[in-house]
């Protein structure tokens, strides 16, 4: 399916299919920055066939990432919610078909009959190499990329076949996410102000000091007011938890925790990032109507289990990719120029414990 919106730029088409057919040199990467230590025989591009597959993996999705921000760049203010999305889904589909995995789709765009393309369940990739569960968001934040807004992200999430969540018709989730030196000290059960001072001396804060990412919504209201109570102080935004959860997971961001209710799939997404970068996200699911509530126990879902970063992705070797959208607080937008665009994306690779920042100029063919 093409997005109208698109039919009429083939300027931009030209940039996806290179983003989305080329390695990683005639993609032009030309800046890696690694923030993690130790890499594996797979990133040295040696050892078993296994080994190398995995090592392609992570780039691969990158390209996935990257072709859906590309497409979805382009309608950054401009008010087209849908538009921008759909661009980004068709975008990410195509990507997908040109990567050498066996993947299905188990977070992605809703239920087959209200979602075209990358519903939940769908078959990815070209049948070939790793079976893979896939949690897929083209655009994770569309209010903000339809707004012009920052952290407006393309998100991919991965994990061997069989290890991801499957939440059924669920879409909130209550969280709780924390750096790995507070994973010990926090409860979901426990009240506000317990989790809070109990994090902040966990790593060596004062309360007043402590920075908590809470999306703005009239469901959050008390716990808004509960952190203000002891002191904490509190960034607020309308929406991007998963982009939330990685901040409060980066120990260079100015976020130290994450809490309350937000989406159920941008949860298990967020628990791919978690897996492979480290801290922990504890949760349960929270339906916001009773609708929610019959759906969820017709499909024989827990509402009381507590979930972990471990239960949501039961393996270790979880992969998490994004590409900046509108840019933002740890990624940088698409910036388009004569020649093509520049993207920023970033690779969390749980197998090896590697986080790569990939600065990647895309440009045109020489004719």
């Amino acid at each position: 399916m093409k997005n109208k919106h698109l039919e009429t730029n083939p300027h931009l088409d030209q940039l996806i299919t290179l983003a989305t057919q080329s390695g990683a040199s005639r993609a032009g990467i030309i800046s890696v920055d690694d923030i993690s230590a130790e890499e594996n025989l797979a990133d040295k591009g040696t050892g078993t066939n296994m080994d190398n597959m995995y090592k392609n993996l992570a780039l691969n999705l990158v390209r996935v990432t990257e072709s859906a921000a590309l497409a979805a760049g382009k309608f950054l203010g401009k008010g087209l919610k849908e538009a921008g999305d759909g661009a980004a889904v068709d975008a990410m589909r195509s990507a997908f078909s040109t990567i050498d995995i066996k993947g299905a789709i188990i977070i992605g765009e809703g239920e087959k009959d209200n979602a075209p393309m990358l519903y939940n369940g769908e078959k990815v990739g070209n049948g070939n190499g790793l079976a893979l569960d896939l949690a897929v968001d083209p655009v994770e934040g569309t209010n903000l990329l339809a707004l012009g807004r920052p952290n407006a992200i393309a998100v991919v999430g991965a994990s061997p076949a069989g290890s991801m969540y499957d939440p059924g018709p669920s879409y909130y989730m209550k969280k709780i996410v924390g750096p790995p030196d507070a994973t010990d000290v926090i409860d979901i059960d426990a009240p506000v102000k317990d989790n809070l001072i109990n994090i902040a001396k966990a790593i060596g804060k004062d309360v007043s000091e402590l920075v908590v990412f809470v999306l703005e919504k009239p469901r959050h209201q008390q716990l808004i007011a509960k952190i203000r109570e002891i002191g904490a102080c509190i960034q607020l935004h309308t929406d991007g938890d998963v982009a939330g959860s990685l901040m409060a997971i980066n120990p260079e961001s100015d976020v130290d925790v994450m809490m309350g209710t937000g989406g159920t799939p941008e949860g298990v997404i967020s628990a791919c990032a978690i897996r492979a970068l480290g801290g922990q996200m504890f949760a349960r699911l929270d339906p916001q109507s009773e609708d929610e509530k019959k759906s969820i126990a017709a499909y024989g879902t827990k509402l009381d289990e507590i979930l972990t970063v471990e239960s949501l992705i039961t393996s270790n070797d979880a992969f998490f990719a994004a590409t900046g959208i509108s840019g933002g607080s740890f990624l940088s937008g698409v910036k388009y120029h004569s020649k093509g665009a520049i993207s920023h994306s970033m690779i969390l690779n749980g197998k090896t414990g590697t986080v790569r920042f990939i600065k990647s100029h895309h440009n045109q063919p020489l004719s």
